[in-house]
């Protein structure tokens, strides 16, 4: 009877140790990247730009290969933040324009208020873009501890000024809600890498930790008469001398920028031991501006469109999954998944109750991502716009596209402005295959390189950019590897045939829908509408339905009282 007794008693504490270990909350830490392109990381296949860091963990982790995003900066913020799409948060429309007196709205509850449910400590740190017009409307009244940096959409890099509108300029660049002024000169990307590696350091591991990370890089900064829209400091783009157009040139030095502060972000992850506990996602928030749209020069090749459109190149996004809470990770993942999911996701694998969620549009993804099963997501809504009446929705394989905007000037497929020379070449012209071949000169001194860490993914990057030894050079790779886990060294490259000759002509979104099926043709050459009437009529009336739950947008026009020459040429809540 006693043996029988301790033998129970020894079991009820073995679960309970293990209940209490699965318990554990890991540390989240999600990484925005403003406006990059599908073709702007080595792990999509970019020859241009090598991004070893990002590389390591991609590789290491799941490639998002089907993953979809708003095709703008702030719906796409607040459904990461809210799970709910922005139809039914009015955000549907445009985004938030300097003193336009709106926001995401307070009556949504949004991610760090949920998890400071579960005992977590939330900062953030770069980019807010859902609304300052009041002080009630900003990150440290929103549930985060914390907050370094700015509350508008772009800015200038070195001297965080912003410029919204023609005499709507001034200083935008906060530590919680005190302006920062001695910051001038110093590059955002770098800022706010340090300021993460210094919430790390001393962050009570006791705690779990939401680390939210929307960096400036790559968006533009300010576009008016004699500022400098794409900026990086020369030590960046002095790392590109193959690529001959000045624009895509320092375009690559922002992005190189990103990768170097992502790995030291994860380095001071590793350092303090948190790194094995963490989940670390890393998102854009919408498809890359391309071709100087927004005075930007991302490229989403092979992908049609750009940024702020509801084709593939607007709305397909750059992302993976890093964690050693993955079961199968190591691989790319096809399932669907769209950025609302992300919330009830990380929430579930928190350890959060699900109930506790206000009502969504997320998916839990967690299972089929970790695991490589089916995912619960079957379609997903990418836009609907009332005002300029445009709208796109997937379901399956399925895109159904309606209306248009900017007139279709932007409606084309644009590749990554060509190398110098004869030794990198972009093969053939825009009417060719979008497969990108790389010829090597070995004469080119530019091209030896020294010693290097020998490790996979060094190897990897040294085969696919052997430029110099410091542009391929990862510093995470032994860090982030997976245990019993051998990643695949190979990019998630889209490839699609030959362009058919009235690719351009054969959808006119503006006079009729548009079909194509995206799991043969991402490249949406291939317009299906004629000969399958009966889908588009069915996508028509799941666009329908999903229209009936819009709720109206909630832009406001530019309200004068918040110029910051009023306020001391800076940027403020200017409504109490």
């Amino acid at each position: 009877m006693l043996g029988s007794l301790m033998f129970l008693w020894t079991g009820c504490c073995l679960l309970e140790g293990f209940s209490a270990l699965q318990q554990k909350r890991p540390h989240i830490i999600i990484i925005v990247a403003d406006d990059l392109g599908w073709d702007d990381v080595s792990f999509h296949g970019s020859n241009q730009i090598p991004t070893p860091n990002l590389d390591s963990l991609a590789y290491s982790g799941i490639i998002l290969n089907n993953y979809y995003v708003s095709p703008i900066c702030t719906p796409s913020r607040s459904a990461l933040m809210t799970a709910r799409h922005p139809i039914h948060t009015g955000l549907q429309h445009s985004v938030i324009v300097g003193s336009q007196p709106y926001g995401l709205g307070l009556n949504e509850t949004i991610m760090p208020q949920y998890f400071k449910k579960l005992g977590y400590t939330t900062h953030i740190i770069g980019k807010w873009h859902l609304g300052f017009f009041a002080k009630e409307y900003t990150p440290t009244f929103r549930g985060f501890d914390s907050f370094f940096g700015y509350w508008l959409g772009a800015e200038d890099y070195l001297d965080h000024k912003a410029l919204a509108q023609p005499d709507y300029y001034g200083l935008d660049f906060r530590r919680n809600m005190e302006l920062v002024t001695n910051a001038t000169g110093q590059y955002s990307t770098e800022l706010f890498a340090e300021e993460a590696v210094k919430v790390i350091q001393e962050h009570d591991t006791s705690k779990p930790l939401l680390l939210y990370l929307p960096y400036q890089a790559v968006h533009s900064a300010n576009l008016g008469p004699g500022m400098k829209p794409l900026e990086a400091p020369n030590k960046y783009v002095s790392r590109f001398p193959y690529i001959q157009d000045k624009n895509r040139r320092i375009f690559a030095g922002m992005v190189s920028a990103l990768d170097d502060a992502v790995g030291n972000v994860t380095k001071a992850l590793n350092s303090k031991g948190m790194l094995s506990e963490s989940i670390i996602l890393f998102t854009t928030d919408n498809g890359g501006p391309a071709a100087g749209f927004d005075g930007n020069y991302a490229s989403n090749w092979p992908l049609r469109g750009v940024k702020a459109t509801l084709w593939e190149g607007g709305v397909r996004g750059t992302g993976f999954l890093w964690s050693h809470l993955l079961a199968k990770p190591g691989r790319i993942a096809t399932q669907s998944v769209h950025i609302c999911d992300w919330l009830p996701s990380l929430y579930y694998i928190s350890g959060g109750n699900m109930s506790d969620l206000q009502e969504n549009d997320g998916k839990n993804v967690w299972d089929a991502l970790s695991q490589d099963s089916e995912s619960p997501r079957k379609e997903t809504l990418h836009n609907i716009d009332p005002k300029e009446h445009h709208a796109a929705l997937r379901v399956g394989n399925l895109k159904l596209i309606v209306g248009d905007n900017y007139g279709g000037k932007w409606d084309g497929w644009y590749k990554p402005e060509e190398f110098s020379g004869e030794s990198h070449y972009v093969k053939g012209d825009q009417n060719d295959s979008p497969e990108i071949h790389v010829h090597v000169d070995s004469n080119n001194p530019a091209l030896n390189f020294s010693s290097v860490q020998s490790n996979g993914a060094v190897q990897h990057m040294m085969q696919a950019f052997p430029y110099s030894k410091h542009v391929f050079k990862s510093e995470i790779s032994h860090l982030v590897a997976m245990p019993n886990n051998t990643p695949r060294y190979k990019p998630a490259i889209i490839t699609c045939g030959p362009r058919p000759a009235n690719a351009t002509t054969n959808c006119q979104p503006s006079k009729e829908p548009c079909l194509f099926d995206i799991s043969v043709d991402p490249c949406e050459y291939d317009n299906l509408a004629a000969s399958r009437p009966g889908d588009v009529k069915v996508l028509m009336m799941r666009l329908q339905q999903y229209n009936a739950t819009a709720v109206p947008i909630r832009n406001k026009p530019v309200d004068p009282a918040g110029n910051p020459k009023y306020h001391g040429d800076a940027w403020v809540p200017w409504i109490k």
